[in-house]
């Protein structure tokens, strides 16, 4: 086989069926750098996988056994306590409390508690209230800015600005706000509308709704970087094809957009869910349990009972339930978004 120029090929040349002619150094020398990196890999492969494979495991070792041991090991040492009569009077022994087996009372015991009946009732309304109106403020924002406003970055950096701030402070602000006799209506007084003042989070009939607004407050501005940025993920094309079948904008947005922003919706209402349900630091530093426990929720029952009242065990039944409600609402979530991913 002969090249253009009348000189072997070099695969010819190596193949050996060139014999007729001598190989042109030149052709030999692209020849080794265009095979020779094969063979050195093929040969060296087989000697770096298994180092590759133990330093790999070298590395994640470590953070594998703290996460084991510190998450799931004390999980399984939180429902193991559930499931005891380890309180204040408890004798130890070295440093292991000598602690009774008593099954399932503990949850019966707590099921029966009026406290915890209240603070349940408490968590579905915030729950339902909290994810509604983050959702709705969230998605009003998101298509605000969808159309190219003046100023869109600053109102973006504006409306995401709470969720650089934590629910401490978040709380903290807000008790001084919702204060009877400060902040907000001490601003209705000043404008003249008397009949928005109230108690809030000190009023039993308002209670846990005046922490929704807090809340609200903090967490509409992330869902509205969802809903933008899916919002943004949707082809102008889609759009203009709507307007030239003569929807509207409310049409468009109901029938067009909504539909294709469902999996954000999905993701921001499992988000918001896991918060509310663990919900603690809001509450503790803005209203603590309130007037008949009207602003208590389970987390800061839990907080109360294990740490200031030493009853170990109802406390990890507490934490129990609130893992099994919140496992409840994210593992599925986690299922079908991996059966999506193995699916595409």
């Amino acid at each position: 086989m002969q090249t253009l120029e009348g000189k072997p090929n070099a695969v010819s040349v190596l193949d050996g069926r060139a014999r007729s002619s001598p190989p042109d150094p030149q052709v030999l020398r692209v020849a080794a750098r265009t095979h020779a990196p094969r063979r050195v890999r093929a040969a060296t492969h087989g000697g770096q996988q298994p180092f590759d494979r133990v330093l790999s495991i070298a590395l994640i070792a470590p953070s594998t056994l703290a996460v084991a041991v510190f998450v799931y090991g004390f999980i399984a040492w939180t429902a193991w306590i559930s499931l005891t009569n380890w309180n204040s009077l408890v004798p130890f022994d070295g440093v292991m409390p000598r602690v009774g087996f008593v099954g399932w009372q503990t949850y019966e015991r707590l099921l029966q508690n009026a406290r915890f009946q209240i603070d349940v009732q408490n968590t579905v309304v915030f729950t339902v209230l909290f994810i509604i109106a983050c959702n709705v403020i969230g998605l009003g924002l998101a298509v605000l800015l969808d159309h190219n406003m003046p100023g869109e970055g600053f109102f973006r950096s504006v409306f995401l600005f709470p969720m650089a701030v934590s629910f401490i402070v978040t709380g903290v602000v807000w008790r001084w706000l919702e204060n009877p006799s400060t902040g907000l209506n001490q601003i209705f007084d000043s404008l003249g509308l008397d009949f928005l003042k109230n108690g809030w989070y000190t009023d039993p009939n308002i209670g846990i709704k005046a922490v929704v607004l807090a809340a609200t407050w903090q967490m509409s501005g992330y869902v509205m970087a969802l809903y933008l940025a899916g919002l943004r993920g949707i082809s102008n094309d889609l759009r203009e094809a709507a307007r030239v079948d003569g929807a509207s904008e409310w049409q468009l947005l109901r029938y067009v957009l909504l539909p294709l922003l469902t999996p954000i919706t999905l993701t921001a209402v499992i988000i918001l869910g896991h918060i509310s349900l663990k919900i603690f630091d809001l509450t503790s530093a803005m209203t603590g349990p309130g007037p008949a426990f009207a602003d208590d929720v389970p987390a800061l029952f839990m907080f109360n009972t294990t740490f200031q009242g030493n009853h170990f065990a109802q406390g990890g039944a507490i934490a129990t339930i609130l893992l099994v409600l919140v496992a409840t609402l994210v593992v599925p979530y986690l299922f079908y978004s991996l059966r999506g991913e193995t699916e595409r």
